[in-house]
């Protein structure tokens, strides 16, 4: 599978509400990242800079070394690191070659500051993601 970083984009939820030229703005920020088999991407407890969008292959989802899920292509990780350099909160493995794009906070804060858009319809869609019941 071979996608648009666009593309890849419109599956993450934070993502889901914006148009055509505000995805391919965030886009244009990413940057392939490629991880061999077995690489560590992510650790647990290490301070987390980056969110990445798997483009092809593989990888585990751990905490305190328990196996939680799989993640392939479309899936993604990271988000919270967009907005809050905190310690990751699970280990991603890759199992096979993965084949990411990612982007850093100090990539994606400039494009939320100069695009009010942007950051309008962010805050909506993590209010609903991250809603705490009344």
């Amino acid at each position: 599978m071979t996608a648009a970083p666009a593309d890849l984009l419109k599956r993450v939820p934070i993502f889901s509400d914006l148009d055509g030229k505000e995805l391919g703005r965030i886009a244009a920020s990413m940057k392939q990242r490629t991880f061999k088999a077995g690489d560590t991407v992510t650790a647990e407890g290490q301070t987390g800079v980056g969110f990445f969008v798997i483009e092809d292959g593989e990888a585990t989802v751990t905490v305190g070394g328990d196996a939680r899920r799989r993640l392939g292509p479309g899936d993604y990780f990271g988000e919270v690191a967009l907005l809050n350099e905190t310690a990751r909160t699970a280990t991603i493995t890759a199992d096979t070659d993965l084949r990411c794009y990612g982007l850093t906070s100090w990539e994606f804060r400039p494009l939320v500051e100069t695009h009010s858009s942007i950051a309008w319809k962010l805050l909506q869609a993590m209010s609903k993601t991250y809603q705490s019941p009344a």
